[in-house]
Order: C-alpha cells, then sequence, then structure tokens
C-alpha cells in the first residue's frame, strides 16, 4: 500500500503536536526533583490521582494495541476486546488489594519487594532479570514495530528510519525528565489518543453505515483469488461478534479467557513494574485507588476505538486487509504472511481528511511514545534498584541516575535489532504474538506474588499439614518453594515459546504438521498448564519447609499489612544447597560498638572531603542538565506513608469502582 501525499495541515498538526509534547516534558522535567531514586522513580510519591490513571492506560495501551487490536479485530473478530474488558476489573484490583500492600512494605520495585517478603536475592534477580528479557522482547520491540508499520503505511517510510525518528524526541524527556516528566506527557497523550480515536471511531461507522452494515458487509469481506482453499481460510468466522468462543477454538477459547487472560492479566496489572510504578507514585492510597478507577474507565475504549474500526477496515477493504495470497500481501504490506496490521493506518489514509490524517499520526505517535516512555523509565528502575546496587553496594546518587539513564539506551538497541523476527510472528498479528509470550511467561510470577502461607507457632506436624493445606482460602509459600515454583514454571513456558518458533504458524491452505501439544492446545490454556504446574511445585516444597512467622512479615502481607509492630527483616538459613542468600553478601555492622563509631567518622570524613573537592566541568555540566548534585541524601529511609483512609473518600471510591464494574458486566452480557 503506498503512502499518501501528506498536506501542509497535517504536517502542521504533526510539527505541533511535537512542539506541545516537548514542552510538556521539559515543563515537568525542570519542575521535578530529578536527583534522587525517589524524585527519578517514583515522581516524588506526589502525583494526584488523574494523572497517575492516565499514565496506567498510556503505559498499556501503545501502538501495538492501535495496530494489533485493530489486526486481530480484523481477522477474527471481537473476541480479542476479552484481554481488554477483564483487564477493567484486575486494575481494580491492583488499587484495592495490592497497591496497600506495596505502600505498607515501603518498595520501589517488584523485585524489592520479593526479597523483602522472602529474603534473600535470587528471587530479586531472577524477576529483575525476567522483567528486562520481557521489556524488550515484548513491550518495547512490538511497540516500535507497531509504530513503524504505521508510519511506513501513512508516509511510506523505512521501517528502521521510522523507528529512528520516533525514538529521538522519546528520548529527550524519558532520559533527563524521570517519571513525573513520563506521567505529565503520558496524560497529554491520552487526550490525544482518545480525541483522535472517537474521531476516526464514528467517520468509520458512517462509512460503513453503522453496526448492521458493519455486521453485513464484515462477513461478505472475503478477498477475491483463484486458490480456493486460500479463499476458505480467508472468510470471516462465524462468531466474529461473540466475545466467547467454544473450548476448542484455536483463537481465543473461553476457559483460556476466563482463566488464562485473568492469571496474565493479574501479573502484568498487579506485579508488572511499567504498571505498579505509576500507582506507587500517588500521593496517598486514595490518589491510587482513584487512578485505578480512572484507568478502569478508560480501559472501555479500546474495543470501540480499535476492535471495531479494524472490522470495519476489513469490510470497507478486504483485498488488502484480509489478504491470504503470498503474492497478493507482499504487494500490499510488504508481508506474505497476511496484512491484517494495517487495518487501522488503512482507514486513517483511506477515510481522514488533511488536517486529521495529521491528528491520527499523532495519535499513532502519541501511543507509542507514552508506552516506551514508561517502559524505558521502569526498566531503569528495575536495573539500577534490584541488579546495579547489588554490584555497587555503595553507589551515589549520581551513579545510579546515570546508569539508569545509560540503560536505556541498551535498551533500545537490543530491542531494534529484535524488530525483524516479529515481521513474520503469529499469521501477522502482532497482538497475538505479544500475548503468546505473556502468557506463558508470566503465570508462575502471578502465582508467586498472589499466595501466602500462614506462619503459626505449632510444632505439631499434623496440625501442620492441616494449615498447609489451606490452599483454597488464599495461602501459601516460603521461599525456596516459591522459587522452585518459578523455576519449573518458567521451563514448562520455554519449552512452549520454543517450540512456537520452532515450528511456526502454518501458512493459509497449508497442513499442519505441528505436534498436537501446539496444534491442539491454545497458548491461554498452556498458561493454565503453567501456573498450575507453578502452583503444585510451590506447594510441594512448601510442605517440606518451615514457613515465615507472621511476626516476621509484618507490613508485607494482607494479613499483616495492619499490624502496627515492627517489621523485622526476613531471615532464611543458610546451611544447605537451598539457601537464598550467600552469608559472604551479608553487609552487617560489627559488634563492637567502638568499631561501628569509627566507621561512621571515617564515612563523614570521607563525605567531607567529597564535598570539598570541585567536580569537573564536565560532570557540573551533566548535574545541571540531569538535575542531580553531589550533596543528593538517599531519601530511601523516610517514613512511609499511611496507608489509612478517610471514611467519606474510601466510600466514594468504592461507589466509583462498583459502578465501573457495573459497567464491564453490562459488556460482556451484551456481546456475550
Amino acid at each position: 500500500m503506498a503512502g499518501v501525499q501528506i498536506e501542509v495541515a497535517d504536517i502542521v498538526i504533526i510539527v505541533l503536536y511535537f512542539i506541545l509534547v516537548l514542552a510538556v516534558g521539559l515543563w515537568s522535567m525542570w519542575r521535578s526533583n530529578r536527583g534522587s531514586v525517589k524524585g527519578y522513580f517514583l515522581a516524588g510519591k506526589n502525583m494526584w490521582w488523574f494523572p497517575v490513571g492516565a499514565s496506567l492506560f498510556a503505559s498499556n495501551i501503545g501502538s501495538e494495541h492501535f495496530v494489533g487490536l485493530a489486526g486481530t479485530g480484523a481477522a477474527a473478530g471481537i473476541a480479542v476486546g476479552q484481554y481488554e474488558w477483564n483487564s477493567l476489573f484486575i486494575v481494580l484490583l491492583l488499587g484495592w488489594a495490592f497497591v496497600p500492600i506495596y505502600i505498607s512494605a515501603g518498595v520501589y520495585t517488584m523485585p524489592e519487594y520479593l526479597t523483602r517478603r522472602f529474603g534473600g536475592q535470587r528471587l530479586r534477580t531472577y524477576l529483575a532479570t525476567l522483567s528486562l528479557f520481557l521489556y524488550i522482547f515484548t513491550k518495547i520491540s512490538v511497540n516500535m514495530y507497531a509504530g513503524a508499520v504505521f508510519v511506513q503505511q501513512a508516509l511510506d517510510w523505512d521501517q528502521y528510519l521510522s523507528i529512528i525518528v520516533l525514538l529521538a524526541v522519546t528520548a529527550v524527556y524519558t532520559i533527563l525528565g524521570g517519571l513525573k516528566a513520563v506521567i505529565y506527557t503520558d496524560t497529554f497523550q491520552v487526550v490525544v489518543m482518545v480525541i483522535g480515536g472517537f474521531i476516526l471511531m464514528i467517520i468509520s461507522f458512517v462509512e460503513v453505515g453503522g453496526m448492521t452494515g458493519l455486521a453485513e458487509k464484515y462477513f461478505a469481506a472475503i478477498p477475491v483469488t483463484n486458490n480456493t482453499a486460500l479463499a476458505a481460510c480467508g472468510a470471516p468466522k462465524a462468531d466474529a461478534f461473540h466475545l466467547f468462543r467454544p473450548a476448542d477454538d484455536m483463537h481465543l477459547p473461553w476457559p483460556g479467557a476466563l482463566l488464562g487472560i485473568t492469571a496474565l492479566a493479574i501479573w502484568y496489572w498487579c506485579t508488572d513494574q511499567v504498571i505498579v510504578q505509576r500507582s506507587l507514585s500517588a500521593k496517598n492510597i486514595h490518589h491510587a485507588k482513584a487512578g485505578s478507577i480512572v484507568c478502569g474507565y478508560l480501559k472501555i475504549l479500546p474495543v470501540f476505538m480499535m476492535v471495531f474500526p479494524g472490522m470495519i477496515s476489513r469490510a470497507l477493504y478486504p483485498d488488502e486487509v484480509a489478504c491470504v495470497d503470498p503474492a497478493k500481501c507482499m504487494e500490499v504490506c510488504r508481508n506474505p504472511v497476511g496484512c491484517s496490521n494495517i487495518a487501522y493506518p488503512k482507514l486513517v489514509i483511506e477515510l481522514m481528511p488533511t488536517g486529521l490524517r495529521g491528528l491520527m499520526l499523532a495519535v499513532m505517535m502519541a501511543a507509542l511514545m507514552s508506552s516506551l516512555t514508561s517502559i524505558f523509565n521502569s526498566g531503569s528502575a528495575v536495573f539500577t534498584i534490584d541488579i546495579w546496587k547489588r554490584v555497587r553496594k555503595q553507589a551515589s546518587e549520581r551513579e545510579l541516575m546515570l546508569v539508569g539513564r545509560l540503560l536505556v539506551l541498551v535498551m533500545v538497541g537490543v530491542s531494534i535489532v529484535w524488530i525483524p523476527i516479529l515481521q513474520g510472528a503469529k499469521g501477522a498479528q502482532l497482538y497475538q504474538y505479544l500475548q503468546l509470550i505473556q502468557a506463558v511467561i508470566g503465570p508462575p510470577i502471578c502465582c508467586c506474588f498472589y499466595w501466602r502461607w500462614p506462619g503459626n507457632g505449632s510444632t505439631n506436624p499434623y496440625r501442620k499439614l492441616q494449615t498447609r493445606i489451606r490452599i483454597t482460602t488464599l495461602y501459601l509459600t516460603v521461599p525456596q518453594g516459591t522459587f522452585w515454583g518459578l523455576m519449573a514454571g518458567l521451563a514448562v513456558g520455554l519449552v512452549r515459546l520454543i517450540m512456537e518458533f520452532a515450528y511456526g504458524e502454518p501458512g493459509c491452505g497449508e497442513p499442519d504438521r505441528r505436534p498436537a501439544i501446539l496444534s491442539k492446545v491454545h497458548f491461554l490454556h498452556c498458561g493454565i498448564i503453567v501456573f498450575l504446574v507453578t502452583f503444585i511445585v510451590t506447594v510441594v516444597v512448601s510442605l517440606l519447609t518451615e514457613p515465615i512467622p507472621d511476626e516476621k512479615l509484618v507490613g508485607l502481607t494482607w494479613s499483616t499489612m495492619r499490624k502496627e509492630q515492627e517489621k523485622e527483616a526476613v531471615e532464611v538459613p543458610t546451611e544447605n544447597s537451598d539457601d537464598i542468600e550467600n552469608p559472604d553478601e551479608k553487609n552487617e555492622l560489627p559488634d563492637n560498638p567502638e568499631e561501628v563509631e569509627k566507621m561512621e567518622v571515617d564515612e563523614k570524613a570521607g563525605g567531607k572531603q567529597d564535598e570539598d573537592e570541585a567536580p569537573p566541568k564536565w560532570l557540573r555540566v551533566y548535574d545541571f542538565i540531569c538535575g542531580t548534585t553531589s550533596s543528593e541524601a538517599d531519601q530511601s529511609q523516610q517514613a512511609l506513608p499511611s496507608i489509612k483512609e478517610d471514611p467519606f473518600w474510601r466510600r466514594v471510591l468504592n461507589i466509583n469502582a462498583i459502578v465501573c464494574v457495573t459497567v464491564a458486566v453490562f459488556l460482556f452480557g451484551f456481546f456475550f
């Protein structure tokens, strides 16, 4: 599909958009404290509810949603909308169940929470490493590829050139400004996305003749081809307008939709650093909950703004969007596997008038940049706090900020290298590729965060067994059980993932010679299996290990969150091969008070000496641009925010949450 001529009005709107984004980013950058870990990665923990909710939505809705949701809707109907509406329930679970625990624990990152909850470092290292892997090979690369597809279709630019251009502006305020700049620009980007998305949705429905016209034209949208086999697999699905599909449906079976998507959503919305970091930046628990409600209402929109327009695009342009002949697909979108990913860009190019076309280009750039900035900031937070600080225990605030900013550049480079692999992934349905990887990797982490064993003091083995069998009442685990459960789940998930890429997906009209585990078991069903394997291994190992007593977990679980006694450090035995922490890595103070006093005097003298030495000129320039100073104090020891709630605002928030859930239930019932 050749690009169209961009008029002066389109260029003016795009340039104006970039100017406004940079203005918002620079304004928030200079107003924020960017020189400390708390200021850079948590926006000083003083964000109010609307930017928090808007940033939650913007961090989730990237360009891959506009391209991927519309593409999957064009190929298979509205069932993919379950990912969006299921998330509405889970984002409320984040605000009401998970965020209070994270606030009570006083953590900055999710791997840090695992260390405080279970002790040791290997769980923390595992989750930090896995998070960075997923950020690069799913979130960042898919976002950049989707944005490049859109710009390529609209402007006929080379994909890699498109990526470089899109990253240029993103890097400025992300690397320099920290989370506060990201959240404020996210809020602006959400306004642009919603306005532009609604305009295209209205124009599309008018063009197709409303919902009735869509139903008639969609089922008739079969691409023209001389190959009978290709024509058969290019036909629309009969249940395209239903959310729930049969259990043996290989697109989105209902058991996978109910259980698999739920486990996936809990991992993504409640334990992933990109999302949780926004809620942790809120002023207090009220603002965190209100942010979840704002995001919940916004999650209603993608089905109408993206999925239905994708179906309309197929109905209006079946030979291009629904092409099945490899030669034709190469001619249309330069991808022999299929062209469903061009559904949304095709609508923009064909239907939007001059000026509004520039607005929609700005919308796609907003979606791309809002997600990328969130991922960059969260990825650098995980690496800096959970990996680098372990390597450099005495690292200064300036060093931590520099490392976090440099990591962004590394993540971008690796992601660009991965993009060619995405071009033929999952039958050209970008969103399906993304969900495949997350569905087999995410459920073990969900299991790890969600369950807990009660710690009791009984020494009666039968009493212990009776207590530990109460797994149906949301209790689990000890450190060893959690770790080996995660390893077992990861192993099963990786086997499925490797097989998916090794065998690939048969093309249209080709026989399916894949093993039954691939051809008969949907990846969401595999996600359920991965969750169960993790759960079973965790329970078995936990039965053989002494649980952590409740008094060691004050403030770290739901049942101990509101206890007032001091939190004690979790101590795990280090006498066998299952030790979680190497005793040589412990950083303990000496027992002799005189030695302690001497250490404190030496530290003060060293600090005074550092302050007396004038930093080099290049370092002063860096400090000015990045907002750091040599005297930034570590703010991690500040008093933890309170999780107490005002009764009036608690009732207001609960009522809004009930309304939000009611709307979601109605939508599920209406499109059942």
